[in-house]
């Protein structure tokens, strides 16, 4: 998967509404509690959703407007930050093998083991060659999971260097945001054009078990839609069915 994110549009395109838009994504909501009550009482699959982006992309906004809609019980949310003294002591997949979801649940990772290929290469944390080693890991770990019935739904927010300096400017000055600011966020900024190539490196290499999909984020209303509709697409076409009523000793 060849991707020139400088080509790819972070807007919503003008032929696109915003409310018809908003309408058709409380619909989709509905589609995806009821697709999601599927899963956990079928207890066949497992759904596995990672949300990458930069800084004020809006992964905690997808979150909450889109898997919002799905029963507690049945899904759970992971943010994977920088990881501890005891996570260092294991391959860098541990901490991430131990939070992949069993059948009938649905796991979200608010950043994931993306972060070892993408922020380790931005900042040289580790040399080329790792990195090289670790896209094949990842390829082996999601394969592993694929084969075990766990769909893998990758989403990158791609979002414009302006609209992010907007969304972190807020963050100073909104009360209800500053708890969010961070002031490593503008740190990170300065390495933009390195996270466009490291981001554009782990979807060339990392897209076999897993399609990447490129979510255009400046307008959240619409990437809340796009992400709505592609997790639909791919529980409906699990084809899943309730299971029949169970009879006493198991006969």
């Amino acid at each position: 998967m060849k991707v020139d994110l400088s080509k790819i549009s972070t807007v919503a395109p003008k032929s696109i509404k915003k409310e018809a838009t908003k309408k058709k994504l409380e619909k989709l909501k509905l589609k995806i509690n009821d697709l999601q009550n599927l899963l956990h009482a079928e207890s066949k699959h497992a759904l596995m959703v990672i949300l990458q982006g930069m800084d004020a992309s809006g992964k905690d906004g997808v979150v909450r407007h889109v898997f919002g809609a799905m029963n507690p019980m049945g899904c759970e949310v992971f943010a994977f930050k920088k990881p501890t003294e005891e996570e260092l002591k294991y391959d860098f997949l541990w901490r991430v093998h131990s939070k992949v979801p069993p059948k009938g649940m649905a796991h979200i990772f608010n950043r994931s083991h993306y972060e070892d290929v993408v922020a380790q290469k931005v900042h040289s944390w580790v040399d080329d060659k790792i990195i090289a080693k670790r896209y094949d890991n990842i390829n082996d770990f999601e394969k592993l999971l694929v084969q075990n019935d766990t769909v893998i739904l990758k989403f990158y927010l791609h979002i414009s260097k302006e609209e992010q300096i907007k969304r972190l400017e807020e963050r100073m000055s909104d009360p209800a945001k500053m708890w969010k600011y961070n002031e490593a966020d503008l740190v990170e900024r300065g390495f933009w054009k390195k996270y466009m190539n490291a981001y554009e490196s782990a979807f060339t290499h990392c897209s076999k078990h897993g399609a990447w999909n490129i979510i255009p984020s400046d307008h959240n209303w619409y990437k809340e839609y796009l992400i709505a509709e592609k997790v639909v697409e791919a529980l409906e076409e699990l084809k899943m069915k309730f299971p029949g009523m169970k009879k006493e000793n198991g006969h």
